[in-house]
């Protein structure tokens, strides 16, 4: 081989080298920032990653929300009708934050069960249910037959 050839070898190697890499960074960074959906019954099973952030949903327990008197803290619990987990919030709640109603909460799983929500979202109307979150009580046989979302497929909104 000459040393024309060797050069253009070398080279060609090392970008490919550079690429490798860069594409390797690029999924690990997109990896580490992916929060995944899971069921009230999914989390309960085992199948949630402890301490990595991840939503969770489901219906707010009628009777579950505890708030501290001395600070922002409350804790409630959600459920899709077939287990529940339970919430710990240390902010302000949304102004439509109701026992009863639909939540998608973002946080992490403790190591005894209950999620540490850093956000709580809340419907914003009547007739709005989070895709997750129907597609969790659909699965659960518990959407009410009224509802506008039973045997409906959630959006993707990606």
């Amino acid at each position: 081989m000459t040393p024309k050839r060797k050069k253009k070898l070398a080279l060609i190697g090392l970008m490919l080298s550079a690429l490798a890499i860069a594409v390797g960074l690029t999924l690990y960074a997109l990896s580490a920032n992916i929060n995944l959906f899971f069921a009230p019954t999914q989390i309960v099973q085992g199948e949630a990653p402890l301490d990595r952030e991840i939503r969770a949903g489901g219906m707010v327990v009628d009777g579950s929300v505890q708030r501290d008197s001395d600070s922002l803290n409350v804790r409630f619990a959600v459920t899709d009708y077939n287990a529940e987990i339970w919430i710990n919030y240390d902010k302000i709640l949304p102004d439509l934050f109701r026992e009863g109603q639909g939540v998608v909460v973002v946080g992490r799983l403790n190591e005894t069960g209950e999620i540490v929500a850093s956000q709580v979202l809340a419907r914003h109307d009547e007739n709005y249910m989070p895709p997750e979150v129907a597609a969790a009580l659909e699965a659960a046989g518990q959407m009410p037959d009224h509802s506008p979302f039973r045997n409906q497929a959630p959006q993707n909104q990606y």
